[in-house]
């Protein structure tokens, strides 16, 4: 059950514990009619609220992304490690939340994503277990969701990273991990992850 639907059914429960407690004073029939039919328009009101709040196509761009994944990539010495991820809306469909874990558990991280409607754009921040917090914007376009970012290294120089996630299709998809030095004219790839649907 979502958060939302579960705060209007205590919204319900809670209005209708009160029409008791009318009709139990008052006796009025016409008043417990009343009083029944602003509930219901409140919970409906609220209800499809919520859901409208994020129902334009854009806040369905990284639908493809939802579910639970196997991984698999190579690290720098060639050696083949796996992981996982499980991806899911939450937040009335709002919010896209990541939990990622690596086989052995030793790197764990979480995401969140979520459309900026006014700014035209996905916004996510990265958190995990090494203290690494990352931000990123972007956007869905030709067939790629690509999500950037720039970094100031401590002796001023500038590098811009990027998220990939290319060649998608129903069951698998990539992941690239990019960065570029001259402001994003060429792109260098540091890591390459190949997502399957559990």
């Amino acid at each position: 059950m979502s958060e939302s639907l579960a705060f209007s059914l205590r919204r319900i429960s809670e209005c209708f514990f009160e029409l008791r407690t009318w009709k139990f004073r008052f006796a009025n029939e016409m008043k417990i009619l009343f009083f029944t039919s602003v509930c219901l328009v409140f919970q409906q009101g609220f209800i499809f609220g919520q859901d409208s709040a994020c129902s334009s196509p854009e806040y369905s761009q990284f639908d493809f992304w939802i579910g639970e994944w196997n991984l698999e990539w190579k690290n720098e010495k060639n050696e083949l490690w796996t992981g996982t991820n499980i991806v899911s809306k939450t937040l009335g469909g709002c919010v896209i939340e990541e939990n990622f874990s690596t086989s052995d558990k030793s790197f764990i991280g979480k995401s969140f994503s979520v459309y900026n409607a006014n700014k035209k754009f996905w916004q996510q921040t990265w958190v995990d277990n090494t203290g690494i917090y990352l931000d990123f914007n972007g956007g869905f376009e030709d067939g790629k969701m690509i999500l950037s970012r720039v970094l100031i290294a401590k002796d001023g120089k500038k590098f811009n990273q990027r998220m990939v996630y290319n060649n998608i299709r129903p069951n698998e998809f990539w992941w690239h991990w990019e960065q570029s030095t001259d402001d994003g004219k060429t792109w260098n790839l540091l890591w390459l992850i190949h997502y399957t649907r559990k």
